[in-house]
């Protein structure tokens, strides 16, 4: 080959259960609108194929069956073989999958003979006679089958020769793929690897084969890895992790190894775009606010903390090349850096996180000392700015003359009442006035925290929409802010106890920023925690000037 030839990628097959293996999380219940924005969202990013769920085992999966949006994806049903005792045509349960109507049908089946026996309790010959008729079925419908290889890998470790006879009536039926699964995910990725190229070595072909694990050791991704590795070359996973137990193999972590990583993108292709790979932060926090939850911030690629550089030294390597301790570039997954600024902190940081905000600062500028000088003592006091950093920017700017007063609050008031609700039980009532003074105009504002349901949000969720209600000529601003998460912690004990509350918010066009209020007082804490949020976000849409 001449050095002008391209180099040939093999083609690698992105499978995503989220819709059915994450939605065995606990606690996770996906209504019918959840699981259409969810699917649309995978078919956006570029995955091959969506498994929706089992169509017959509740009636959401079934109404989503039937009303399943248009994608371009190859919308997979779930099921299980045949039952011993009647055949592929009468099996009722398999009958329900296949009325789906779509285009693939995967089914599953044990390969580990301890299970055939003790769990099913039927001969080994019947299990496999029951894979091959109940894939030969699928096929016969013209659907694209696959085949779960359940619990494959302690299967084989346990009867190698049955496990790999499973496998194959599954292949001889006409199965487009066999898909090995470490189901209890005990296995490690030296193991995967070793037994995937045996499969292939005793014919089944790599381009048919895929891999499913389960995160039980904290090995899922790696498992995946070495699975394509060895040659398989479908990979399921989910969004964030979701699934059974500790979670099935994360796709979020997943799919930017094998599109950014060697030997992975030298040599293999996904259907996923660049453009759609910057796209993956919003996806994995759109399944956290379906899911009501805090993305978690040490996430590989695209938690908040990824490319959060604290470190002084590293803060300085950072600005002179990212390189020195990014292993990608974050647009690339639609992440950005953060130089988190705390009482460790030195000026590179603080110049770097300035620059980040739009505020260049001479290295020089004694004004700096001044700020790290604030900042540590703050934090002495209980203050926390490298969770915080819209608080430590307006910090910075306060201190720089570069913080604009758009409104004064002169007062503010909470009140909390129980009392008996129209069904005569005992219910909580919180309720906040807010006094703020702008162009030289006071203006009130009193709200409830009562929502639809009637039930009491809190005294803080009160202070919001108070606080939110009415900013003159600011409103449109802040209308498409809301708040996604609260945290409190108690910084002292006994009497010197002191409260500290770190604030989520976001807005309409994506932007994610955190707060941070201090006092003994916890509704003092989280009202300053408030209005540094509101200021934040009036500077990013009104200016500092």
């Amino acid at each position: 080959m001449t050095e002008s030839q391209p180099v040939m990628r093999e083609r690698l097959y992105l499978f995503d259960t989220t819709l059915r293996d994450g939605q065995q999380t606990q606690g996770v219940q996906f209504s019918l609108p959840e699981k259409q924005q969810i699917a649309r969202a995978l078919d956006a990013l570029g995955v091959d194929y969506i498994e929706g769920g089992w169509p017959g085992a509740n009636p959401t999966d079934s109404d989503f069956f039937r009303d399943r949006p248009q994608t371009r994806a190859t919308f997979t049903a779930f099921g299980m073989t045949k039952r011993v005792g009647r055949s592929a045509e009468n099996d009722d349960v398999l009958a329900a999958v296949l009325d789906a109507e779509t285009p693939a049908v995967c089914l599953v089946g044990k390969t580990h003979d301890f299970h055939v026996t003790t769990a099913l309790g039927i001969t080994l010959p019947e299990n496999v006679e029951n894979i091959r008729a109940s894939i030969a079925h699928v096929v016969a419908k013209g659907r694209e089958a696959l085949f779960d290889a359940e619990h494959f890998f302690d299967g084989y470790k346990a009867n190698p020769d049955y496990a790999l006879n499973c496998l194959k009536a599954a292949f001889g039926a006409g199965a487009r793929w066999i898909v090995l699964c470490d189901t209890n995910g005990g296995t490690l990725p030296e193991e995967v690897g070793t037994i995937t190229r045996a499969v292939i070595a005793a014919g089944i072909p790599g381009d048919r084969l895929g891999i499913h694990c389960h995160d039980d050791t904290g090995n899922a991704v790696a498992n995946s890895l070495a699975a394509v590795l060895a040659g398989a070359r479908q990979v399921q996973g989910t969004l964030n992790g979701l699934g059974e137990r500790c979670g099935n193999a994360n796709l979020t972590t997943l799919i930017p190894t094998l599109m950014l990583k060697a030997p992975f993108r030298e040599t293999l292709e996904t259907g996923v775009s660049d453009a759609a790979l910057s796209g993956l932060v919003k996806t994995s926090r759109m399944l956290d606010d379906i899911l009501n939850r805090v993305p978690l911030r040490s996430a590989p690629y695209v938690g908040a903390s990824a490319f959060a550089h604290k470190a002084g030294l590293h803060a300085s390597a950072i600005v002179k090349d990212p390189t020195t301790y990014e292993h990608i570039d974050p647009a690339l997954v639609g992440n950005e850096r953060l130089i988190p600024m705390s009482n460790q902190a030195g000026q590179s940081n603080l110049r770097a996180r300035l620059a980040a905000a739009g505020i260049e600062v001479a290295p020089n500028d004694p004004r700096l000392a001044l700020i790290l000088d604030k900042i540590k003592t703050r934090e002495d006091e209980g203050y926390a700015y490298d969770g915080a950093q819209a608080s430590f920017e307006l910090l910075a700017r306060r201190e720089l003359g570069l913080c604009p007063e758009f409104f004064e609050v002169k007062r503010y008031r909470v009140t909390v009442e129980r009392r008996k609700n129209k069904y005569d039980r005992m219910v909580s009532l919180s309720e906040a006035v807010v006094v703020v003074k702008i162009d030289g105009r006071k203006m009130l504002s009193v709200s409830e925290s009562m929502d639809e349901a009637g039930t009491d949000r809190g005294p803080v969720n009160a202070l919001y929409k108070a606080l939110a209600k009415d900013l003159g000529p600011y409103q449109a601003c802040i209308d498409d802010m809301k708040l996604v998460d609260f945290k409190v912690r108690i910084t002292q004990g006994g009497t010197e106890a002191v409260t500290r509350v770190i604030i989520d918010s976001e807005d309409g066009q994506g932007r994610r920023w955190s707060t941070v209020g201090v006092s003994p007082n916890i509704v003092d804490a989280s009202f300053e925690a408030l209005l540094d949020a509101i200021q934040w976000k009036l500077i990013r849409d009104q200016g500092a000037a």
